[in-house]
């Protein structure tokens, strides 16, 4: 895509039938809503959730966030609906490519519910948790976004002083501290939440980790917005 970009003539011939398709879809529904629309609704702090609802019915995180190994992950639980879904699940960086240039050239809050779910998606994704990767799977095919809790009020990103601290707690665990800046951290289907085992732990001592975090679970507290914009940036 060019500074001359013309939506009236866009058409990514270089990619194959299917995503071509989903990217002219993505153009045609930025050109549907309108400049003045997408203003309005970026001054107002106005969540997207007409674009999420578009997302999902066209299957375009999923199709663009899916690697081959979860698409054939899912497709034995039977999940995606065969093998010919399946042969299209790809972590493709040329589409990907693609539809952040259509976000940039629109609205960049738009790529940022994209971009964040990619991190959240990234720890799950590089993990040898089948059972993590093929629930995940499921809830990118279904439409879901993502999160990425890793950043805490106190200290940002740095990693070596997390506050979240990972517990047992009779057949399960407990995690305390909270996470600061998280986008999408209002409806992400899950989060993947940066932690670090307790130091009594009898298996991991002190080790680092990643788990994934409901936002619908009654003990997830949502407290705010941390930002004034159509994005969610939670705290």
């Amino acid at each position: 895509m060019s500074l001359l970009f013309n939506p009236s003539s866009y058409d990514p011939v270089l990619l194959d039938d299917v995503s071509r398709e989903k990217m002219k879809a993505l153009v045609s529904f930025f050109e549907a809503k309108g400049n003045a629309e997408m203003q309005t609704e970026f001054n107002n702090a106005v969540w997207y959730q007409e674009f999420l609802d578009f997302q999902a019915e066209l299957g375009l995180f999923a199709t663009c966030a899916t690697p081959t190994a979860v698409g054939e992950l899912l497709a034995e639980g039977e999940l995606l609906g065969g093998e010919e879904e399946s042969a299209g699940a790809r972590w493709d960086t040329s589409r990907i490519n693609e539809m952040n240039e259509i976000f940039g050239f629109y609205a960049l809050g738009y790529w940022y519910v994209w971009q964040v779910s990619v991190l959240g998606l990234g720890p799950v994704w590089t993990s040898s948790n089948d059972e993590a990767r093929a629930e995940v799977g499921r809830l990118l095919r279904d439409g879901g976004i993502f999160g990425f809790g890793l950043s805490e009020k106190e200290h940002g990103a740095d990693i070596y002083s997390t506050d979240m601290i990972v517990s047992r707690k009779g057949d399960g665990w407990t995690a305390t501290g909270g996470k600061y800046y998280i986008g999408n951290g209002n409806e992400a289907a899950r989060v993947s939440v940066f932690g670090q085992f307790a130091d009594d732990d009898p298996e991991y001592p002190g080790e680092y980790v990643f788990f994934l975090a409901d936002t619908k679970n009654e003990h997830y507290k949502l407290l705010k917005n941390v930002v004034h914009a159509h994005m969610y940036v939670a705290a």
